[in-house]
């Protein structure tokens, strides 16, 4: 299989998280990121990591911040949304996904 930048095997038109799931981990890993890393990470636009900031603020999964002209965000865990996944929790997935990072 092909390999994508990073030596990760090349996406065949899908992956088993979402964008949204992709912006968590980001920001777990990366709190003070800019939209544009944030963006080049994920795959996608800025426009799109902005709106998917704004879902998942309005969800309660993360706080954002103002930070002199930057803004700074903190994922706050909480319960995942889907019937399948009653019982388990934003941080269980990202643990699970090896990014142990802990946020102050």
């Amino acid at each position: 299989m092909a390999e994508a930048d990073g030596g990760a095997p090349a996406a065949r038109g899908w992956t088993f998280l979402t964008n949204h799931a992709h912006v968590l981990l980001v920001v777990r890993r990366d709190p003070h990121a800019r939209l544009r890393e944030i963006a080049d990470a994920v795959g996608v636009t800025e426009r799109a990591v902005q709106l998917i900031l704004g879902d998942l603020e309005g969800a309660g999964y993360v706080r954002r911040t103002r930070v002199g002209r930057r803004n700074s965000y903190h994922v706050l865990g909480g319960p995942l949304r889907h019937p399948l996944d009653q019982g388990r929790a934003v941080d269980d997935v990202l643990d699970a996904l090896g990014d142990t990072t802990q946020q102050a």
